[in-house]
């Protein structure tokens, strides 16, 4: 029996669960929308009205594959981190990614403060928003690939990362104290994390970008792997940890920085699922590990998008909350349960 095949029935159930939880999330909503509608909609089919064709293919399902592409991504990048640095605790944005996204977004909110006016309402915008954020994660991006260029130990690149993030924290906290309410609002809304402010055309580019970095982390399977086992033996086996390292470090720069770009930071789902998803793959082959948390993650953010929207209401709840608030109760359980990390 391949390797495959015995984890067949695992795939199939997830995949399984992936349909339910987005039929699920794309039918939920502030308005009730019959299921016949829904699948009319979603096969093209015509409606009876024309406003709920329009609810569901421009804002419901945007935010459900917005939902999926960031769950998936931040999956994938947390479960390299874990492994690269051999950390349990390791997560996306333990290199400061996010907070260097955080940072061009309050630079932004504030210039536009200080330019007022018209210019200052222009510069504010979702794009403007996205680019500023996308900046911020990308020179940060190079900043440690500089540190990687230079420093061998993987773990004090750990602890640097972790510097590069208090430090724009740091930052972001002076700007935060010296702006007015209505900025630190604007601010603090965005950090909340948001999966229904994607069009389309932003979809396109985050899928780009994640598709790409996932296709990447699962064709460096056998070096992932061949890390597990220590360094010594990954060199022995022919990785070039140096190069290795650099290669890991951008693509969860790539998939961490795009997500933050364009949903916000989001916290809790690249620590958490890795550890869930070997609860229920009893495996550490990377090649296994990189699809299922891929369709793990996927699940875990269409449903806590799911109660975010507040079904039949038009709260919308943060997203950051949701994904805090429902996972790591699980987490605490499992771990408590197992009483050691499956690593």
């Amino acid at each position: 029996m391949t390797l495959a095949s015995s984890f067949r029935t695992h795939f199939i159930l997830l995949g399984i669960l992936t349909l339910a939880a987005l039929f699920l999330n794309i039918s939920m909503g502030s308005v009730g929308i019959p299921l016949d509608a829904i699948v009319d909609v979603l096969l093209g089919g015509d409606t009876t009205k024309e406003s709920w064709q329009f609810i569901v293919m421009q804002y419901r399902l945007p935010k459900a594959i917005t939902a999926i592409l960031c769950g998936s991504g931040l999956a994938v990048a947390g479960l390299l981190m874990q492994t690269l640095f051999r950390n349990p605790l390791a997560g996306p944005f333990v290199l400061g990614l996010s907070s260097g996204a955080s940072l061009g977004v309050a630079l932004l909110i504030l210039g536009a403060g200080i330019a007022g006016g018209f210019l200052g309402t222009a510069l504010v915008n979702p794009w403007s928003l996205v680019g500023a954020s996308a900046l911020g994660s990308f020179l940060v991006l190079l900043a440690i690939v500089v540190v990687t260029l230079r420093v061998k130990d993987t773990m004090a690149i750990l602890i640097i990362g972790l510097m590069f993030g208090s430090v724009t924290s740091a930052v972001v906290a002076v700007l935060s104290y010296f702006s007015n309410a209505e900025l630190l609002q604007k601010y603090i809304f965005w950090s909340f994390g948001s999966l229904g402010n994607v069009s389309w055309q932003g979809i396109g580019i985050l899928a780009a970008c994640c598709l790409t970095g996932m296709l990447w982390a699962i064709g460096r399977s056998k070096s992932l792997n061949a890390l597990l086992l220590g360094e010594n033996y990954a060199k022995s086996m022919g990785v070039h940890l140096k190069k290795n390292l650099l290669i890991l470090v951008v693509i969860t720069s790539l998939l961490a920085g795009s997500i933050t770009a364009f949903a916000g930071p989001i916290a809790f789902v690249g620590l958490a699922v890795p550890h869930l998803t070997r609860q229920f793959f009893k495996t550490s082959n990377h090649l296994v590990l990189l699809p299922a948390v891929m369709l793990c993650g996927s699940i875990l953010m269409l449903l806590c998008d799911t109660v975010a929207q507040w079904p039949y209401s038009e709260w919308t709840l943060p997203i950051n909350a949701i994904t805090s608030l429902l996972g790591a109760p699980v987490v605490i359980w499992l771990l408590v349960r197992k009483k050691r990390l499956l690593f």
